[in-house]
């Protein structure tokens, strides 16, 4: 028995688009250069670290709903937005795909494996869909502590990020 429901993917994906309206309030708040400073991250710059998380969204949406995906390399995907605007329109949008993606998963969606070309693994792998969703909602939360951090140390007030303190919960 799984323990990943329909409920569950539908309150990690508002959590998402909660813990980055969040994020983007603080990167909006730093001008272009400290985005783009290299701090030292593993991906380098706040920008930077951001695209990369938008890039694995669009990746992993794209493999579960087969729609678009992000159109480059993972390297090319560090400068997939080159601006904050540009990132926090695109940011939206993809959010609220992911919404409709939950919205839209029935319980027998999160049967069996999902099937795709790993490029990390360069391989074809199959997964159970649980493991993929939780990997998924992980990964964000992952890189967004990264953001948080790196905001956090450019002087910027940040928002709280526990799951339970989300609105309407």
């Amino acid at each position: 028995m799984s323990l990943i429901t329909t409920d569950w993917v539908r309150m990690m994906a508002r959590y998402n688009s909660w813990q980055n309206a969040a994020m983007a309030r603080g990167m909006e708040s730093l001008p272009a250069a400290a985005l783009t400073e290299d701090r030292g991250a593993f991906f380098g710059s706040i920008l930077a670290t951001a695209n990369h998380l938008l890039w694995g969204d669009l990746t992993w949406l794209a493999r579960l709903d087969g729609g678009e995906g992000p159109g480059c390399s993972a390297a090319e995907g560090l400068r997939l937005c080159p601006t904050y605007a540009a990132w926090a329109a695109e940011r939206h949008r993809v959010d609220a795909r992911l919404t409709l993606y939950a919205k839209r998963l029935t319980r027998v969606d999160l049967e069996g494996n999902l099937q795709w070309y790993s490029g990390a693994a360069k391989a074809e792998l199959s997964k159970p869909m649980a493991l993929i969703l939780t990997h998924f909602f992980n990964h964000q939360t992952h890189h967004r502590g990264q953001i948080h951090a790196m905001l956090t140390a450019a002087g910027v007030t940040t928002e709280a990020t526990d799951l339970f303190l989300m609105p309407d919960l």
